[in-house]
């Protein structure tokens, strides 16, 4: 008995030991990585506000809310601006309490309303941002600088990165004494293609000169008429990791 178990011990180890040594082996490779960075204007700009009420009445908080949304949406069509291009959140409405007494009766309702605005000429935004503000928004929640062209920008980046890194495999191979062969095997990332800035929630508020900063920290050489104000560029970018085989 002792004897067949040990044969049978030994075939199943000579059986493993087969199955390893009939496994292909790795190709030798060199691996390498290329990044790309394609700078470009905006040409859209996207604005999320909000109006903010609160009154000891529901519907007296709920009325003030609806003429300062109303308001607003009326600057926007007077500075034709595409309806389709301004979308109205639903109402959300939040009991205030006192914090001395219980939670029984509130003090006050608050009552909000996010508005989103795309902008496709980035030269209008300050403008546009200032009526607002004047016009019954109480809240920027955040400004987003966007291409409408990024698929087109992230190819190029792609393209880029992929040719520098071929350029650094053939750089590798050549001081290695090698010959840099064909793609064993590749992948690809994407990035970018937007500039935002957060205004934070709904417990901030901003006054006029919010939009000034914002601008000026997308940087770059893009001006708008204003001269305090630029446009900037952003950044898109692509990374590709890339192994060659070795010849």
């Amino acid at each position: 008995m002792t004897a067949r178990l040990l044969l049978t011990i030994a075939a199943g180890s000579v059986s493993i030991s087969t199955a390893f040594a009939q496994q292909p082996q790795e190709p030798p490779v060199i691996s390498v990585s290329g990044s790309a960075e394609v700078k470009v204007a905006p040409d859209e700009v996207y604005l999320r506000v909000g109006v903010e009420t609160r009154h000891a009445s529901l519907d007296e908080a709920k009325k003030q809310n609806d003429e300062r949304v109303s308001k607003v949406i009326k600057f926007l069509k007077a500075s034709e601006i595409e309806s389709n291009h301004v979308q109205t959140d639903f109402i959300s409405i939040e009991p205030s309490y006192d914090s001395d007494v219980s939670l029984v009766k509130p003090v006050a309702y608050i009552v909000r309303r996010s508005v989103e605005v795309k902008l496709t000429d980035p030269k209008r935004f300050a403008d546009v941002l200032s009526g607002m503000l004047n016009n019954g928004i109480t809240n920027v929640h955040g400004i987003e600088f966007r291409t409408s062209q990024l698929r087109k920008h992230r190819d190029t980046a792609r393209a880029m990165a992929i040719r520098a890194a071929r350029e650094k495999a053939d750089a590798l191979a050549m001081e290695l004494g090698v010959t840099r062969g064909k793609v064993h095997n590749v992948s690809a990332n994407d990035c970018g293609g937007w500039f935002s800035s957060s205004g934070g929630n709904w417990g901030r508020q901003y006054g006029g000169a919010m939009f000034q900063n914002a601008v000026q920290d997308a940087g770059g050489p893009a001006e708008t008429d204003d001269s305090t104000l630029s446009a900037g560029q952003i950044s898109v970018s692509a990374t590709v990791n890339v192994s060659f085989a070795i010849e």
